[in-house]
């Protein structure tokens, strides 16, 4: 069996994803949306680095929610079926109750695809109410910190 996603590294932490062909257009290339459910996707893997189990465990143990308050896209270069690429995941600036999550796809030949920055914010689990990110996540976060954090 072959695998779509997995992680080739956890410093920097990289996925390596197979485009789908039922994620393409009829023309063969990723739809737009497509890219959105790339970056959750890494996002939860991430997460999962950083718990040491699956990310949605460990936010029911914890109590908190991470959903998304901003989501920004730069894209260079289009995918196409069967193409690889690698996503690097950086954390940013981390505030009170958000932190940057931010993404450097690239392909196999080292060219960018497409940058993102996402932008969760830190909840009570099962309410809408932002909390201070929790201090044990906060210091998972700072050691995956890029220095040059916008």
């Amino acid at each position: 069996m072959i695998s779509t996603e997995y992680v080739v590294s956890e410093q920097p932490f990289t996925v390596r994803r197979t485009v789908k062909w039922g994620q393409c257009d009829p023309a063969g290339v990723v739809y737009t949306v497509v890219f959105a459910e790339y970056v959750i996707s890494t996002a939860e893997l991430f997460y999962g680095c950083l718990f040491g189990q699956g990310p949605q465990q460990a936010k029911d143990k914890y109590q908190f929610g991470t959903p998304t308050r901003g989501l920004t896209f730069d894209f260079r270069k289009s995918l196409r079926p069967d193409q690889q690429f690698d996503t690097e995941v950086r954390v940013g600036r981390i505030g009170t109750s958000t932190y940057q999550l931010l993404m450097h796809a690239r392909d196999m030949e080292g060219d960018t695809v497409f940058t993102a920055c996402l932008t969760p914010i830190c909840i009570v689990r099962g309410q809408r109410e932002s909390i201070p990110i929790p201090e044990y996540f906060k210091e998972k976060l700072k050691a995956h910190q890029t220095s040059d954090a916008p």
